[in-house]
């Protein structure tokens, strides 16, 4: 049986080679690449929900160069010196996962020091999920919307929300009390000097007040690294991946692609909560 539940009747959902089905029979197929989707058509707001293949393409190749790798080792050990503290299997849910660079990580990090874990990602880009599970089988993915998981009550003992929009309720609803939650934010001065070639006055981002309705939050890390992009490619491939992409004036843009080298300031913030 997994975790998924069945997104008509919210009965659980039996894996099987080819499909998941529940006992009300409602079935639903596997893709060739291992996802499942279980996003309903009512919950869809556009013809082709999430991120696109462009943005998708875009951060999948950006990580794959280890840029970020700082981040990972740093979500990694927060994460498992918590989780060292339960017993038996560890049960986790990437709650806007894109195309499964930390789910993965984390979850052969994990196994690497000795904590099992059933790991299970939802993202509402079919694009994201394809690379994802093409990548791990190991991992259960899942087309679904964050705000309505299709996950049962109180069965998570870890829900990762990274880079994704936060919906409390719904992670309440999935996590099993005391349940931890593991977040990442940019912090005020993420990728300032490439901001500084977009935009004629480039702005700090917001970090927002940490207070979270039903969690207690139990550990913060700042991760701060100045990274140097090797080449356009690179850099194309960062500034596709964000928001800027889309908000950027025409001249910022041409300036970005000119370069053949930068270096930019990353700035996160790993924050870990507990369910109240």
């Amino acid at each position: 049986m997994s975790l998924f539940i069945c997104p008509v009747c919210g009965k659980p959902l039996e894996q099987q080679v080819k499909s998941y089905c529940c006992s009300n029979r409602h079935n639903f197929d596997r893709a060739k690449s291992g996802y499942v989707n279980l996003l309903p058509i009512k919950g869809k707001h556009s013809k082709v929900p999430g991120d696109n293949k462009l943005m998708v393409a875009a951060r999948q190749e950006f990580l794959h160069e280890g840029y970020y790798l700082p981040l990972c080792k740093q979500l990694c050990e927060v994460v498992a010196a918590h989780l060292a503290k339960i017993d038996g299997e560890i049960t986790i849910l990437d709650a806007g996962c894109g195309e499964g660079y930390y789910t993965s990580y984390l979850y052969h990090f994990l196994k690497e020091v000795g904590i099992r874990a059933q790991m299970m990602g939802v993202d509402i880009s079919k694009f994201a999920l394809d690379k994802a599970a093409k990548k791990d089988r190991d991992i259960a993915y899942a087309v679904g919307s964050i705000f309505h998981l299709p996950v049962g009550d109180y069965c998570c003992d870890l829900l990762l929300n990274l880079f994704a929009p936060y919906c409390g309720e719904e992670f309440l609803r999935v996590l099993k009390p005391q349940g931890l939650m593991a977040m990442v934010i940019p912090g005020e001065r993420h990728l300032w000097e490439l901001k500084q070639v977009l935009y004629d006055e480039p702005y700090p981002n917001e970090v927002k007040d940490y207070t979270l309705d039903g969690f207690e939050i139990v550990e913060r890390k700042l991760v701060q690294e100045q990274i140097g992009l090797r080449c356009q490619k690179d850099i194309s491939n960062l500034f596709t991946m964000t928001p800027y992409y889309y908000k950027t004036p025409q001249r910022g843009a041409e300036r970005l692609s000119a370069l053949s080298s930068l270096k930019t300031e990353i700035e996160f913030e790993v924050l870990l909560y507990r369910k109240k």
